[in-house]
């Protein structure tokens, strides 16, 4: 894995409403968009309202190099009393830094944030057969907990298997 070239220039940072744009971005590159819900640009813009929503409450990390967000992390905080004890964790990074270490540095950051500052017990993080976020969350101590296959079927009616993995802080 190559690193970024000056980490002098690199930074995390809390998330916000500007962040939108890049995020849009980089869920309407193909590559990228099949390892998420969405089929319509409908579908990206809600995922992107929701997904960034959650800034608002601290629950959001954007990593910067040169001043522009290339990597997204975000804690999907529980609503009810019941389940607020654990998240559900989302993080993509932009299709132009992959495979330079942003990938791991904005899933270890979101993690600390979630144990350290939320104080949750586990997370979560659902990825699907074959995305290549898996070794990162596996590298940061996230292990399978349940595999469903025939879950997302693709448009040349192939099937992945959507997979759950988890972190536990207790």
């Amino acid at each position: 894995m190559e690193k970024l070239p000056d980490q002098s220039d690199y930074d995390i940072r809390y998330s916000n409403q500007g962040d939108l744009p890049f995020l849009m971005k980089w869920l309407e590159d193909p590559e990228v968009q099949r390892w998420y819900p969405i089929s319509t640009p409908k579908d990206l813009e809600d995922v992107a309202k929701n997904w960034i929503g959650f800034s608002k409450y601290g629950a959001s990390l954007t990593a910067q190099y040169k001043n522009q967000p290339v990597a997204i992390g975000t804690l999907f905080l529980m609503p009810y009393r019941k389940v607020i004890h654990h998240a559900l964790l989302y993080f993509i990074v932009n299709p132009e830094y992959t495979g330079q270490g942003v990938g791991t540095s904005i899933v270890r950051n979101i993690t600390h944030l979630g144990k350290s500052y939320f104080r949750f017990e586990k997370m979560h993080c659902e990825l699907y057969e074959g995305c290549p976020g898996i070794p990162i969350l596996e590298k940061e101590g996230y292990q399978e907990v349940y595999r469903q296959e025939h879950f997302i079927k693709e448009k040349d009616g192939h099937y992945l298997a959507r997979i759950i993995y988890e972190i536990q802080f207790v």
